[in-house]
């Protein structure tokens, strides 16, 4: 029988209306916004009202650094979350929204994979509920405004040569790079040098997910610093009044997107910061309201523990005051081999010595992210190339690390595969061992 592909897969999803989705989590119906009837947004006065309720557990997957041979960070987000809800626990996923850029070249998109993936797979990865581009828009108004006021004289000194605030598009286009405006005479203002970046790489989509309401939402947008004067004093976005006019736009991206799995389960979909150059995580507004909706969240952070979840750890839990009780490390024995020298080509033959070789990157991982007091879990992302005596070298070479590894199979079998995966977090998760705290202080210098 011919596997069928992720899209063929999507596409026979039995999803249930997302007002149903909506009711097993207790938000009513005019608590949503649907767009469809297989995804909608949250309404802000109900998020705000569930601010009291008790947290449940935060589970985070990361992975080893990414390889061509790809490892599964998403596919095992959904297939841990669809597992956990198939031993019997309430649980949610919480994930990134997909970028465009990405999503037409060659990385792909961002739904999962196989079995484990959220739905709809295709609206997700294209536009969507439009999240993005109100943050286009955001974006550039203030590009905008700040042009305008070098055209209308120019009263906060603006030194011209020193404009650090570019324009952005969901799209890789390598001849915005870098570009000219304002040519064409008098009328279009001062030519100079500036270019476009992609939006998932804009301020503002970092700040949106870190803000917990619009008021902070505001306040963050206004303390941007877009550019400089002569004397390098900074110019902020609140100089620009730009800050105001930009939340606006933003309002209802600042909403989280709920849809789900291919099982049925609850999944928050909202924001998508790159881990290189942001953060890498779905938004807090999303994680904090999952917390006080299910008894578990499953949640993920962008490129390998060194990047993405370093970030989570530092960044996105000490401004949201999270506490993760456990940690899920992915790995493949492909990318093992990759470690260890195999040529990508080379990978579905067995080689036990290259995957020895290739442990010592997943140690590292896993003792970088003990040091935040968090058990770690090493979950196998299995492919169907793997043989018994490659998958136990791993388990034997991260059993000498203090941790344990399991294989999980969602993506050929959803939450059946995941459930010995989905037994072990719970277990961790409940047993009160994390003793999470950043690796520095926030008066620390730099």
């Amino acid at each position: 029988m011919t596997q069928q592909t992720d899209i063929e897969i999507a596409r026979g999803a039995r999803k249930k209306p997302i007002l149903e989705i909506g009711s097993g989590l207790g938000i009513g119906a005019e608590d949503l916004v649907p767009f469809g009837h297989d995804k909608a947004k949250v309404s802000q006065e109900f998020i705000e009202g569930v601010k009291g309720r008790k947290n449940g557990k935060l589970i985070l997957v990361t992975a080893i650094n990414p390889t061509p041979a790809g490892e599964g960070k998403t596919t095992t987000t959904v297939g841990l979350g669809d597992g956990l809800n198939a031993i019997g626990k309430k649980a949610m996923i919480c994930i990134r929204e997909a970028s465009l850029g990405p999503n037409f070249g060659m990385k792909g998109g961002a739904a999962g994979g196989g079995y484990a993936q959220v739905v709809p797979m295709e609206d997700m990865n294209l536009h969507f509920t439009g999240d993005f581009h109100a943050i286009t828009a955001a974006h550039n108004l203030l590009s905008a405004m700040i042009d305008n006021h070098l055209y209308w004289g120019n009263a906060l000194e603006i030194d011209e040569r020193r404009v650090s605030w570019r324009r952005v598009l969901d799209m890789n286009d390598r001849a915005l790079r870098d570009v000219v405006t304002s040519l064409g005479g008098v009328t279009n203002g001062f030519p100079r040098q500036t270019g476009f970046d992609i939006t998932v790489a804009s301020e503002v989509m970092a700040i949106l997910c870190l803000a917990t309401d619009l008021k902070d939402l505001e306040k963050r947008l206004g303390d941007m610093i877009v550019a400089s004067r002569r004397d390098r004093t900074p110019i902020y976005a609140r100089d620009i009044k730009a800050d105001g006019a930009m939340t606006v736009l933003l309002k209802d991206a600042m909403q989280p997107n709920l849809v789900q799995t291919l099982e049925n389960n609850p999944a928050f979909v909202h924001g998508g910061p790159f881990a290189n150059i942001a953060h890498g995580c779905n938004s807090v507004i999303a994680t904090t309201t999952a917390l006080k909706l299910a008894d578990y969240v499953v949640t993920e952070a962008g490129f390998g523990a060194d990047l993405g979840a370093e970030k989570f750890m530092n960044i996105k839990c000490r401004k949201a005051g999270l506490a993760p009780d456990c940690v899920v490390l992915v790995a493949t024995i492909r990318a093992m081999k990759m470690n260890g020298g195999v040529a990508k080509a080379d990978l579905g033959a067995e080689n036990v010595d290259a995957v020895k070789a290739g442990c010592a990157n997943l140690g590292r991982h896993i003792g970088n992210l003990k040091q935040f007091g968090v058990p770690v879990v090493v979950a196998i992302n299995h492919f169907v190339k793997d043989t018994e005596a490659e998958i136990a070298a791993v388990e034997a070479y991260v059993a000498e690390q203090g941790s344990e590894a399991i294989v999980s199979k969602h993506w050929a079998d959803g939450s059946k595969g995941s459930e010995a995966l989905a037994r072990r977090v719970a277990e961790i998760a409940d047993s009160g061992r994390s003793q999470f705290s950043p690796l520095y202080p926030d008066d620390m210098g730099l």
